[in-house]
């Protein structure tokens, strides 16, 4: 979605945030714009498309300064333009303001502003709450207060920067939407991800809903609506420039996919001792007698798997939610209930409000998240971090099968939790999944040549069975993502009952058939598809050699338990959507409409 970033210090301001911008470019956008503050003027450079455009834009002009804001917009309200781009400012021309976030209620403070005189020049809600803390900037005389004021009658979501350059100020504020003060030396920085200043410091500080964060020279103040001081506590990252850079891979999505047998490795890493399973989750599962899980696209799919995993290794009941959906249809929620929200980075608005329901309604709540001290890990009651480090490409990939194995390790708890025997070779297999994505990795030669031959196609039909039907659903998603080929995922059964009339020879047929419980089933389905023409792709064990027959093209993975296939099945599916696309010359790492984390409903 959206990113900020905001500077103050002694260093020269512009080539601070338009490197911040470059860092932020991930998480997708289709403008940018900068702002810094002169002592009688704010220079202002706003361009559609990538901040390499906006950077020569302003390359010859003067901008000379150590205070500003900076913005990429994914357009919500009003069109990709320059008028519509961050920053927007105040009538006076002494206010800017970028914003993260969606203001519910901007109509009808726009006609308020309007009737008062205010020009509005672009269609955004955002340019609103320039025109708002100017309103209030007249009659208070006090910028802190009349931002304050301003955000008492905003509704809706914002990670708000506030330049003002009578003060030489920057205040930031925050509601549903992240924002991060990175501490530097003599210096400090705001920004939306932690991205965007890790180049310059690895402490940062997280807000949360209701705080703002007065920033000047002399440092930052951090206080609630009311003007209350708050000591927040300095986190440092760990993670480094190196984990968010390509490292030699053309892509990040292509990276992240290589980098999965380390990223699982680091999710079980201490949490198998002595063939127990060891979580630090607080009790959460004491009394429980039925889970709720909830998420977003990818992390759907898992939180499905998860569902899976549970009630077969540990009897307890689970239903899953679309956290888009979940708020909207007044759930049943009890005491006795624990709500999982899983989000890779723990930003995602629907999540969120997912999760405040839960906690409204009284349940224990769990997060299964990546990003630490995010909002979502800063507001459940206990959660499970990934650590499968930063994932910058759009489409997520290790985030999935950390998630995955996650929930896996959150059910052996469970089934341990209740006084049951684990299985021992479940927890030796698990430990040797890592080696096993290897193998499957060094085919990613083999898969390219076979996403030649099908870059051009229309459609995609993905199948699979039990634990492999979220994984069918998870491949044609990520072909659907960065490819823009149309493609469904079914439970393979279901093929009979609609899909099948789209078979034809123009139409690939993607079957995911471990040698597991529905294998001859598999196989069944499979021979309805190639009596009716349709190109099968098959992912098969190693040893398989009946489906040779069936199959027109096979790619092989190593054999495992069937409730750990799933980690294996899914890296052919992420390949073969990666290089189809990156054959047909897209953009895998920002592809159109589609932002890395959704930050907005």
């Amino acid at each position: 979605m959206c990113g900020i970033i905001g500077y103050i210090g002694n260093e020269q301001a512009l080539p601070l945030l338009l490197n911040g911008l470059k860092k932020l470019e991930y998480r997708g956008y289709d403008s940018a714009g900068v702002c810094v503050a002169q002592p009688d003027f704010l220079f202002i450079a706003k361009k559609k498309g990538k901040v390499a455009d906006l950077e020569k834009h302003i390359k010859a002009k003067e901008a000379s300064s150590n205070i500003g804001i900076a913005h990429t917009r994914w357009a919500t309200h009003g069109e990709p333009n320059e008028i519509n781009s961050h920053p927007h400012m105040d009538c006076k021309d002494s206010l800017a303001i970028v914003h993260n976030g969606i203001i519910e209620n901007y109509s009808a403070l726009k006609d308020i502003l309007k009737k008062e005189g205010h020009k509005i020049v672009s269609q955004t809600d955002s340019e609103i709450i320039a025109h708002l803390i100017e309103k209030f900037y007249t009659s208070a005389g006090n910028i802190e207060e009349a931002v304050v004021k301003a955000l008492k009658l905003l509704e809706g979501t914002y990670g708000l920067l506030v330049l003002d350059k009578n003060t030489q100020t920057i205040i930031a504020a925050k509601k549903g939407s992240p924002l991060i003060i990175g501490v530097g030396n003599g210096e400090t920085f705001v920004a939306s991800d932690v991205s965007a200043v890790l180049h310059q410091t690895k402490k940062v500080i997280y807000l949360d809903d209701g705080e703002m964060a007065i920033v000047t020279k002399k440092g930052y103040v951090v206080k609630n609506v009311n003007g209350q001081k708050i000591d927040k506590k300095i986190h440092q990252i760990k993670w480094n420039i190196e984990q968010i850079e390509k490292g030699g891979f053309k892509h990040f999505m292509l990276k992240e996919i290589f980098e999965q047998p380390l990223a699982i490795e680091n999710t079980i890493r201490g949490r198998i001792k002595n063939g127990k399973i060891k979580l630090s989750i607080n009790g959460a599962l004491s009394s429980i007698e039925r889970i709720i899980i909830t998420a977003c696209g990818t992390s759907w799919h898992s939180a499905l798997m998860g569902k899976y995993l549970i009630e077969k290794i540990a009897g307890i009941p689970v239903e899953v939610d679309y956290a888009s959906e979940f708020r909207y249809r007044n759930p049943i929620i009890k005491k006795t209930d624990l709500v999982i929200v899983v989000s890779q980075s723990g930003e995602t608005a629907d999540t969120l409000a997912a999760l405040k329901e839960a906690k409204d309604k009284g349940a224990r709540t769990l997060g299964i998240i990546n990003v630490v001290g995010s909002t979502i890990a800063r507001q459940v009651n206990s959660g499970i971090y990934l650590h499968a480090g930063p994932e910058i490409g759009v489409a997520s990939t290790k985030a999935f099968t950390c998630q995955v194995t996650a929930l896996l390790l959150l059910a052996l708890y469970a089934r341990q939790n209740k006084k049951e025997v684990l299985d021992k070779n479940i927890l030796k297999e698990l430990t040797a999944v890592p080696k096993k994505v290897k193998q499957v990795l060094k085919q990613s030669d083999q898969i390219r040549t076979l996403a030649k031959k099908f870059k051009d196609s229309k459609n995609f039909l993905y199948l699979g069975r039990n634990l492999n039907f979220p994984v069918a659903l998870e491949g044609a998603l990520k072909l659907k993502e960065i490819s823009y080929i149309h493609a469904e995922g079914y439970p393979a059964a279901e093929m009979k009952h609609g899909p099948i009339a789209l078979i034809d020879q123009h139409m690939p047929v993607v079957f995911i058939c471990p040698k597991d419980d529905t294998y001859e089933k598999i196989v069944s389905n499979m021979e309805e598809i190639k009596a009716r023409g349709g190109t099968i792709i098959a992912i098969v064990n190693s040893d398989d050699k009946k489906i040779k027959k069936l199959a027109t093209y096979i790619i092989k993975v190593p054999k495992t338990i069937d409730i750990l296939s799933p980690l294996v099945n899914v890296i052919p599916l992420q390949l073969l959507a990666y290089h189809i696309a990156d054959l047909k010359g897209l953009n895998v790492d920002k592809p159109r409409n589609l932002a890395k984390s959704v930050t907005v409903e």
